[in-house]
């Protein structure tokens, strides 16, 4: 058994339709039924007639990982699809061999998967998080130890699992978002920093960064209320914001989500905001988008993006906690 990575696209454009349709798929849909092709070569002189602009390096690299998405994938393997719109990643088992079928108009290679769980970025080990930063669309995630700790992660043992016997063929080396890296290393630190409580605290520098009077509740229990931000000198102009922020790893659902638009109603908020650290299930992400003018949620990823955003706005005693420099780098363009 092995563990893959297949993205759902460099933006996760098919992310919703391989979730819901319980597949994992690639681009690269100006191939028909990639079976009929016997090796790499074949595919590469297909390649070289569908996209005449590419280089022998680009060919070579997108060549590997469309020969080992039909090839190398096998039914019983877990596979791992990081989410652009959640800061987690959702984890399955291969269901099937590969198959050539329009589920969609942009969804034509496939396998058939099993999802298993959707688990924030920050519970997996950084070496692991490393290889999910990779670039490519297929990868093999090889690093030492990487499935058992997945497999401890959904809490299943090897005997849950199918066996199966895998290819040993060499993988193409590693190129990494070193963007999406930093990012995972910031939430690995602020997830330990930020505990409990905490990550209000945190949230709450973030709101006075953007211009609220806030008002934090105090350790304990907060009748649902974490945080109380408002507009104006005095904090009685609107919006008016009512906050609840979980720190928990585990995802909120829609329960949470009405019990916050109840609390609301109660203190007569304009407009709610939820944070959680483990993320939201399908459902609670789905009905919050019936209530756009009124309620937001923040994962980790958005968290962190706010954070991006305002951190030069932070008092000393926070940037001391959450040391953090701006860097520049050069974007390669392949």
């Amino acid at each position: 058994m092995s563990l893959w990575m297949v993205r759902a696209v460099s933006y996760g454009e098919r992310e919703h339709d391989a979730l819901e349709k319980h597949v994992v798929t690639i681009g690269w849909n100006e191939f028909s039924d990639l079976r009929p092709y016997k090796s790499r070569e074949d595919i590469a002189r297909e390649y070289a007639k569908l996209f005449p602009d590419s280089n022998k390096g680009k060919i070579n690299n997108h060549v590997g990982q469309i020969w080992r998405f039909v090839h190398d994938i096998h039914k019983g393997d877990l596979v791992a699809l990081p989410l652009k719109t959640q800061s987690a990643i959702v984890i399955g088992t291969i269901e099937g061999d590969y198959e050539y079928v329009e589920l969609t108009p942009e969804i034509r290679h496939i396998h058939r998967v099993k999802w298993l769980k959707t688990i924030p970025r920050s519970s997996f080990d950084q070496n692991i998080l490393f290889s999910f930063g990779a670039f490519m669309t297929v990868c093999k995630i090889e690093r030492e130890g990487a499935e058992q700790k997945v497999k401890k992660l959904l809490q299943l043992k090897d005997t849950d699992l199918e066996k199966t016997s895998v290819s040993q063929e060499e993988s193409p080396e590693e190129e990494i978002d070193i963007e999406e890296y930093s990012k995972d290393q910031i939430i690995k630190h602020i997830g330990t920093t930020f505990k409990g409580h905490n990550l209000a605290r945190l949230v709450e520098a973030i709101l006075k960064a953007q211009g609220y009077i806030t008002i934090v509740s105090p350790p304990g229990p907060d009748g649902g209320i974490d945080i109380l931000a408002a507009a104006g000198p005095l904090g009685f102009s609107s919006p008016k914001v009512c906050v609840q922020v979980k720190s928990s790893s585990n995802p909120v659902d829609v329960r949470v989500m009405r019990e916050l638009q109840g609390v609301m109603n109660r203190v007569k908020a304009d407009q709610g905001l939820l944070v959680s650290w483990g993320g939201f299930t399908t459902s609670a992400i789905q009905e919050a988008r019936d209530s756009f003018f009124s309620l937001r949620l923040w994962d980790q990823g958005a968290l962190i993006d706010e954070v991006f955003k305002y951190f030069d706005r932070f008092g000393d005693e926070l940037k001391a906690e959450l040391p953090l420099k701006r860097i520049w780098a050069l974007v390669s363009e392949e």
